[in-house]
């Protein structure tokens, strides 16, 4: 009989993921935002994985939303510190996407969207009042107004001489 397949656990992952991230022995001043980045973009993976692998789904809904809301929290923590990067809010926005799709389209995960919910409520807080920029800056969002593209640098033209014949 093959070796039973261990659960996934997302909270366990994330703080283990931070823990090591500060093992230099020396009290950490600035957190490595790379690895809650990293953290975040494997969260709907999560969300199936310890859904699927525990014998009971909604002990894996739960460990996925605490994660998840760990992760959220030191967002919320660096924010107020004037540390928060846009790229790690750019990948909480679109961890919650993703998150927010698989939530839906799995059968037997539509109660995980009340924990994106809650998270993204967090979040929402973090953005700048129109909900789609943070510090000026815009935000990954599905739901974001659409954005006229970059403006191109003015080009000068010259007259090019005409081919010869």
């Amino acid at each position: 009989m093959p070796a039973e397949i261990p659960c996934t656990d997302f909270s366990r992952f994330v703080l283990d993921a931070i823990k090591s991230s500060s093992n230099t022995g020396e009290r950490v001043k600035k957190l490595d935002q790379s690895i809650l980045r990293a953290a975040f973009s494997l969260a709907s993976s999560f969300l199936v994985t310890d859904t699927s692998t525990n014998s009971d789904p909604h002990v894996g809904c739960d460990t996925w939303f605490v994660g998840l809301n760990h992760l959220v929290d030191l967002l919320v923590a660096l924010h107020a510190r004037e540390e928060l990067e846009l790229e790690t809010v750019n990948a909480a926005s679109r961890a919650c996407s993703e998150c927010w799709t698989v939530a839906g389209t799995w059968r037997g995960l539509e109660e995980c969207r009340e924990g994106v919910r809650k998270v993204g409520a967090k979040l929402k807080k973090l953005l700048d009042e129109n909900g789609f920029t943070y510090r000026g800056e815009h935000v990954y969002s599905p739901l974001a107004p659409a954005r006229p593209p970059p403006r191109l640098p003015a080009v000068i033209l010259t007259e090019t001489p005409a081919a010869e014949a």
